[in-house]
């Protein structure tokens, strides 16, 4: 009898200490990729190598314990695993565990994610909201610029939980390279690394979906180009460290990908891979080069969705030509807006990042329907030198410049035959700064 009792509480004695030393292998993550109706990816960063595996379950049938496949980590893939959920069905909510070397690694927060709603030919569309963002910026004193800390205002990443976005769309200068990082993988996977770990980051990768594009600084340098020499280990590195269903289309090069969520389309353009150097003073110049150009132009012609939502990591409207603006090459500007129109794509609403201030830019056009930019910029990085008396601008939206950090938010909602977009953008601590609804029928050529 005595022995019946001792050995359980032996078994807990044990377990405790086992499951500490695997918390302790936990790095950064979990982190929720690509959701697809069959398929989710879920992240996970270990700090060496370690057997990892997810246990899900749907919410309503919390005794069905399903499990991905197990990956092993290693120094040579940054300690980093991706984890296919495939045995899930569409529209249904998850919870999950993660396990390290067959133990669970509990954490101090809900771990869920989501399928998509197999919604055509059945009912409306979902209703939806999706979380964007750019310039995040996590300090690191030794490899930081000397003087006051250029990252600040963390407690916006409370605020980006509390909205509860099913999706995160991530605009580039997703973290920086300093100096000691661009020149080699090793830096690379140190900066992907040291930003994706920390703390107050874990709640909103862990129970939202994450997708990304990237800017000059989580590429190389300062506006660096298509002739960045580190430019093949940037890309290995971001597939690394992210979940997009796809690295690119492999005869385009470069990172342009497109995703759906719902009745709504998002086509992630490659700023950087094919960028020619700002400087240059003869011959072509381009940012996204006449290839990745054409594909766009299809993706969106083929395209049924409500809206048609064009990411970059710049600027696209912005008709003065400084700092990253397209307005820099305006040749191929001119190209891109004239394809946009002579193709007739409707419901097209661009999302833009990178200057460190958010702003509504519209750009009314002869014979079609606007077209509306949503700037918005830095999440913690520091804010642009702007003044909002002196903007030059003048597709600017009044009331909608603001030079602080910042987040948005997209809803999408409606019945299938008049779908809305209500675009709020959000402070550090959650309070809204300004809101604007566009309407699928209004952007109809």
């Amino acid at each position: 009898m005595r022995t019946s009792i001792l050995l359980p509480v032996l078994c807990l004695a044990l377990a405790a200490p086992n499951a500490m030393a695997q918390d302790e292998l936990l790095q950064s993550g979990p982190m929720l990729g690509y959701s697809d109706m069959f398929e989710v990816l879920i992240w996970a960063q270990t700090t060496s190598p370690a057997d990892v595996k997810v246990v899900y379950w749907d919410l309503e049938s919390p005794d069905a314990r399903m499990e991905t496949g197990t990956v092993t980590t290693t120094k040579a893939g940054a300690y980093a695993a991706k984890l296919l959920a495939d045995r899930v069905q569409p529209g249904r909510r998850y919870g999950y565990e993660l396990h390290i070397n067959g133990a669970n690694v509990e954490r101090p927060y809900s771990l869920e994610f989501q399928t998509q709603v197999l919604w055509k030919w059945r009912t409306d569309p979902p209703d939806f909201r999706i979380a964007t963002g750019s310039c995040f910026y996590v300090n690191d004193t030794p490899y930081d610029r000397p003087g006051d800390p250029y990252g600040g205002g963390f407690e916006i990443l409370d605020a980006m939980v509390d909205k509860n976005a099913d999706a995160m769309v991530w605009l580039g200068d997703n973290f920086y390279y300093r100096e000691p990082d661009w020149n080699t993988r090793t830096g690379m996977i140190y900066r992907n690394t040291h930003s994706r770990s920390l703390p107050g980051l874990q709640p909103f990768l862990a129970n939202v979906h994450q997708y990304a594009t990237w800017d000059d600084h989580d590429y190389g340098p300062d506006n660096s180009d298509w002739a960045w020499r580190e430019k093949a280990t940037a890309l290995e590195v971001f597939d690394l460290f992210w979940g997009n269903p796809e690295l690119g289309p492999p005869e385009l090069g470069g990172i342009a990908t497109r995703f759906e969520w719902g009745d709504v389309e998002f086509f992630l353009l490659d700023n950087r891979w094919f960028r020619s150097s700002e400087h240059r003073l003869s011959g072509h110049k381009q940012v996204f080069g006449e290839k990745q150009l054409q594909w766009l132009v299809d993706a969106l012609t083929y395209s049924r969705a409500s809206f048609k939502v064009i990411v970059s990591g710049g600027q696209l409207l912005n008709p003065v030509a400084d700092w990253d603006s397209y307005a820099t090459y305006p040749v191929e500007r001119a190209r891109f807006l004239q394809l946009l129109q002579e193709n007739n794509v409707w419901g097209v609403v661009l999302l833009t990042g990178d200057v460190h201030y958010t702003v509504l830019s519209k750009l009314d056009r002869r014979g079609t329907y606007p077209l509306w930019e949503i700037t918005t910029s830095p999440i913690t990085a520091g804010v642009a030198s702007v003044d909002p008396e002196n903007y030059d601008n003048h597709l600017a939206e009044p009331g909608t410049l603001f030079v602080k950090r910042n987040f948005a938010t997209l809803d999408f909602s409606g019945p299938e035959n008049d779908r809305a977009l209500n675009v709020t953008v959000w402070d550090v601590a959650g309070e809204e700064l300004w809101s604007k609804e566009i309407r699928a029928r209004e952007l109809r050529p």
